[in-house]
């Protein structure tokens, strides 16, 4: 079975077993988290979400990505300013969809 569900302002296509990476959420490593916004289940497309359908997942990880570093200058005015971001996630495992 595979659904599309949405979290963090983002889709997600998933199937059962897949391992995502989403924005970061409040849940403790080994405990498991219920999505009910699901846009698309099983050939069956919600209006705009499927009712009584729900994704579940378990947190695997919770981290940081690579660092990515953001760079801004001002051609011929002496401004040059750099910074870097590490942007956190949540690294999840689809346990069951329905």
């Amino acid at each position: 079975m595979k659904a599309i569900f949405e979290t963090g302002g983002k889709q997600y296509y998933v199937a059962e077993g897949d391992v995502i990476y989403v924005e970061k959420l409040d849940a403790e490593v080994g405990s498991e988290v219920k999505f009910d916004k699901v846009l698309f289940a099983n050939g069956v497309a919600g209006n705009p979400y499927v009712d009584k359908v729900s994704v579940v997942c378990t947190v695997e990880k919770q981290g940081k990505n690579k660092k990515i570093k953001v760079f801004k200058y001002r051609p011929k005015k002496k401004y040059r300013k750099t910074q870097g971001h590490r942007q956190p996630y949540t690294k999840l495992v689809v346990k069951k969809i329905g």
